[in-house]
C-alpha cells in the first residue's frame, strides 16, 4: 500500500520518504496560531470517513458536509422547503421529516433530478461550511479539514490546500458498499457511477491514500500525511489564519497613528 504526495514539498510512497527543495515563493512560518484548510474527498465506501475521524483523534477540527446537509434537510428550514416543494410530500416520513434514503434512491438513479437536487442545496450547504469555518477561524485552530465527498463537483477546491482523496479500486468499492448496505449490485453500481470516477478525483489531488489494504495500511499512510498536512505555513496561508489577521488589523492601527502624527507635526 502506499500513499502518494502531488505538487507538495514532501514526496513519499510505498511509506518512504524524500525531501525535496521547497519553491521560494512559498516560504513557511512558524506562527504559535495557524490555520489551514484541508480538503478531504474520495467515494462512497472508500473509507474516506474513517479518514476524517483519523483527523479527529488528532485533535483536527472537521466540518462535514454530509453533517451540514443533513441540518440543511431538517423540517421547516431553507433547504427542507425546497426539496420538498420540487420532489413532493411523498419524499417525508409520517414525523414530516425528510425520507433521506428514499431521496437517495429517486435521486441517485436519475441524473437530471440528482442535479436539480444538487441545485437546490448548494447554497444552503455551502454557506453553513463557511459559517462552521469561521467559527472554527474564531478559535484560532491550526487545521482545519473540510469532508466534502463533493468537493471538486462543487469547486470547493479552489478553498482547500492540501487535497486528500481516499481511493479504492472500482470492484472494491463496489464489494464494500454492497457488503456495508446490504444493497444489490445494481444499485451499488447506480451509487458509485451517480459520483466522480476516484480515477479522475485522483488526478486532482495533492495526497492520495490508497485504502485497498488493511485498517493498518491506512493508519501508517494516514501518520505520513498528518505530517504533511500541520507542516508550517506558507505566508498565504498565514495572513488568512486569525493570528495574521490580527497582525494586519495591529499593523494598520499603527500606521494610521503614525500618519497622522506626523501629519500634525507638519
Amino acid at each position: 500500500m502506499y500513499c502518494e504526495i502531488l505538487r507538495a514539498p514532501i514526496c513519499f510512497s510505498r511509506c518512504r520518504c524524500s525531501t525535496s527543495i521547497r519553491d521560494k515563493s512559498k516560504r513557511s512560518i512558524s506562527s504559535p496560531v495557524k490555520m489551514r484548510m484541508v480538503g478531504l474527498t474520495g467515494g462512497i465506501a472508500s473509507g474516506k470517513s474513517i479518514v476524517s475521524n483519523l483527523f479527529k483523534s488528532q485533535g483536527i477540527p472537521v466540518v462535514d458536509a454530509d453533517l451540514v446537509a443533513r441540518d440543511v434537510l431538517k423540517k421547516d428550514t431553507g433547504g427542507y422547503k425546497k426539496v420538498v416543494a420540487a420532489f413532493g410530500e411523498d419524499i417525508l416520513e409520517a414525523n414530516g421529516e425528510v425520507d433521506r434514503p428514499k431521496l437517495g434512491q429517486i435521486v441517485f438513479s436519475d441524473p437530471a433530478k440528482r442535479q436539480l437536487l444538487n441545485r437546490l442545496l448548494a447554497p444552503f450547504i455551502s454557506s453553513g461550511i463557511f459559517y462552521e469555518i469561521f467559527k472554527l477561524w474564531l478559535k484560532g485552530y491550526n487545521v482545519i479539514v473540510l469532508d466534502i465527498p463533493l468537493l471538486f463537483e462543487t469547486k470547493m477546491d479552489k478553498w482547500t490546500k492540501p487535497v486528500v482523496v481516499v481511493w479504492v479500486d472500482t470492484e472494491t468499492q463496489l464489494q464494500r458498499l454492497m457488503g456495508r448496505d446490504g444493497s444489490s449490485e445494481e444499485d451499488a453500481r447506480n451509487r458509485i457511477n451517480a459520483q466522480m470516477a476516484l480515477d479522475l478525483k485522483r488526478s486532482k489531488a495533492d495526497i492520495v491514500i490508497d485504502n485497498t489494504g488493511s485498517f493498518e495500511d491506512l493508519e501508517e499512510q494516514f501518520k505520513q500525511v498528518l505530517l504533511q498536512v500541520t507542516r508550517p505555513l506558507t505566508w498565504s496561508e498565514f495572513w488568512l489564519s486569525r493570528q495574521g489577521a490580527l497582525t494586519l488589523l495591529a499593523s494598520t492601527v499603527v500606521a494610521l497613528v503614525v500618519c497622522k502624527n506626523i501629519h500634525g507635526i507638519l
